[in-house]
């Protein structure tokens, strides 16, 4: 089922007010979408939602693939108080999402530092946190979910990846939205009041490598192995290598199980 403007209202009850939400049958990325517009001044609670994405983006340049009703991607503008640090944003969401597909019955996830969604151990969706030009404290966050595998999806990534709809499972794609939406809502805001540090507890909970040795790849050097111990409150990876513990910052690496 397509995304419908008024049946996601309607799911979002009173909390439908806090958002402006618009559908595009295509477009190349949400993100990039909604930056343009959140650089001409649209108002924290944007949202667009793409039918089809032609160039969606992942971390670190990697493309999402997104065809016609076998995704559900959408990006959401945030506008923080000025001064609002971002630190540990794209975990905060994780546990949103994870939240909000419990709520619709899609199971159990884990989260994978710094900004995926894991079902069964395979890749089930990802998170993109970019933030506004010239207005730091404002964030256009993005996020993708498989609903099911796209057949044009290469074979290396659908190895490593999953659906909702692998087993058989189905959601309606506005309960989705409209469930991902309140709860993302609700973690916005105690972000911006508590910051990651009253999020972390959870997270922790959901951490896909807590105490398994990794290998770490990284854009600045060669890879590197240790054991995974969470992450600060900041949101920075804590990685014991020969028994100290350092901080990886969000955007460096790339985690994989050892």
């Amino acid at each position: 089922m397509p995304a419908n403007i008024a049946a996601i209202a309607a799911k979002l009850g009173a909390n439908a007010r806090r958002f402006d939400i618009d559908v595009l049958p295509t477009c190349d990325s949400t993100n990039a979408a909604l930056l343009s517009r959140a650089e001409a001044g649209a108002p924290s609670g944007t949202v667009v939602i793409a039918e089809e994405q032609t160039a969606g983006r992942g971390r670190r340049g990697r493309s999402w693939f997104a065809s016609p009703g076998d995704s559900l991607t959408f990006s959401l503008l945030w506008r923080f108080a000025p001064g609002t640090a971002p630190a540990g944003l794209s975990l905060a969401v994780g546990v949103a999402v994870a939240r909000a597909l419990q709520k619709v019955g899609a199971g159990e996830t884990a989260l994978k530092w710094p900004n995926d969604i894991l079902k069964d151990s395979r890749k089930l969706g990802g998170i993109l946190i970019e933030l506004v030009p010239g207005a730091p404290h404002a964030a256009v966050i993005g996020i993708g979910i498989n609903l099911r595998l796209p057949s044009g999806m290469p074979e290396d990534v659908r190895a490593a990846s999953t659906a909702i709809g692998a087993n058989g499972n189905a959601v309606d794609e506005n309960d989705l939205f409209a469930a991902l939406l309140s709860e993302l809502l609700a973690t916005l805001e105690t972000f911006a009041n508590l910051g990651f540090a009253a999020i972390r507890p959870e997270w922790m909970t959901r951490h896909a490598f807590q105490d398994v040795r990794v290998v770490l790849s990284t854009d600045f050097g060669p890879p590197g192995e240790g054991i995974c111990r969470g992450v600060d409150t900041d949101g920075a990876l804590l990685l014991e290598v020969d028994g100290r513990i350092e901080r990886i910052l969000s955007g460096e690496v790339s985690l994989r199980p050892a």
